[in-house]
């Protein structure tokens, strides 16, 4: 197992609630001390660059122990600020949300914490996109640009955004129907990496860590999947586990899973907003409905464009692509039109089989009704001569 990927899994448990006080004074304590010491021991890393022209280099970086130990600290930061977006950001901002619609009012300060936990999530989404990125081409030294960046957030805040606005519109008129609609989705993205697990029939994965057990580790992949289902609850993960893998995650570009994905997400906002535009409520009076259906649908569709945009020009790694987003999902649309092509009825077949002797018999007669009627005349001439 890889160490970017040991140190996730072990993000998974020890920082489920955020970074403690004192990793943050080390942190501290080793920034300001760094470079001040000569440190006796370094390490070095090797790291290929982007290939430009078919030829990648490889380049030789020394790290020193304080170097290494910030490096870790912020990888374990970064982590955290996904767990803490997505098991706590998300749900706070649904339920704040939901709250203003029951009471028909939106007070200035809760607005305040609405949009914070909004850039809470955005946050954590742009961080998981960044961690999968780099876990993906650990060998390579990959240097995220600013249009990539600003692409991963338009992208992310759109689909997010919208994506609460659904689940809170819908809960706010079907609250029998929520809590399905939640455990549906929730433990459909928590069972599905176990599914794979099952179906490939690999050893069970013990390497993640030495000192865990067998229970230990099925307790962390569990967490690791439960964060998986979180995050795929409100937007997609980039980070997609993979338990039969050694490194637990999926380091090839699936872009038939991306195309899917979106396209049952799209089918179901669309479905939560036809039953809440149904079921609609007297709160809603003042409400152009038609109006926010159609805008939510546009926001969404804002999000997947802003996600092909940074797939097919801001990726700093899609010179490594085998086949570039736009391809993928021109082979996905065509193997979709493909299954729901209609096949030949075999009766239609059955009756043209049937039709076609007819038709030639017929064809033959009126054929021989032609040449008599020519023939007649030819012999009255002779006989007349």
């Amino acid at each position: 197992m890889s160490a970017a990927t040991a140190r996730w899994c072990c993000c998974c448990t020890s920082c489920s609630s955020g970074p403690s006080s004192g990793r943050c004074v080390e942190v501290f304590y080793i920034y300001f001390r760094a470079g001040r010491v000569e440190e006796p021991y370094v390490s070095i890393t090797k790291k290929r660059q982007m290939p430009k022209d078919g030829y990648s280099e490889e380049i030789e970086k020394e790290v020193g122990q304080a170097e290494g130990k910030l490096c870790t600290h912020r990888s374990a930061f970064s982590r955290a600020s996904v767990i803490q977006a997505f098991l706590g950001s998300a749900p706070q901002l649904t339920l704040q949300l939901y709250i203003c619609v029951l009471q028909q009012e939106i007070t200035a300060a809760r607005s305040i914490f609405m949009v914070l936990s909004l850039l809470s999530i955005v946050y954590g989404a742009l961080r998981c996109n960044i961690l999968a990125i780099k876990i993906k081409y650990d060998d390579y030294d990959v240097s995220v640009k600013p249009a990539a960046y600003l692409c991963i957030f338009m992208w992310r805040s759109f689909e997010i955004a919208t994506r609460v606005t659904v689940l809170v519109l819908f809960s706010s008129v079907l609250q029998i129907w929520t809590l399905p609609v939640v455990l549906v989705n929730f433990f459909g993205f928590f069972f599905y990496p176990w599914i794979l697990f099952w179906q490939s029939k690999s050893p069970f994965p013990e390497n993640i860590e030495k000192a865990l057990s067998r229970v230990g580790t099925t307790i962390v992949l569990c967490l690791l999947t439960f964060l998986y289902a979180g995050i795929n609850m409100f937007c997609w993960s980039a980070v997609q586990v993979k338990l039969n893998d050694p490194d637990l995650i999926n380091k090839s570009q699936n872009w038939y899973r991306l195309t899917v994905y979106y396209m049952l997400r799209f089918i179901e906002n669309a479905f939560l907003l036809l039953m809440w535009y149904i079921y609609k409520t007297d709160i809603y009076l003042y409400v152009c409905a038609p109006l926010l259906v159609l805008q939510l649908l546009i926001g969404y569709c804002m999000a997947v464009l802003f996600m092909l945009v940074f797939y097919q020009f801001c990726h700093p790694c899609k010179k490594l692509f085998s086949s570039s987003i736009s391809e993928g999902l021109l082979s996905c649309f065509k193997f979709l039109c493909f299954i729901c092509k209609p096949p030949k009825s075999p009766i239609l077949t059955d009756k043209a089989e049937v039709k076609s002797p007819e038709n030639t018999d017929e064809a033959r007669s009126s054929s021989k009704t032609i040449d008599s009627q020519k023939g007649i005349p030819h012999q009255s001439v002779s006989s007349n001569a």
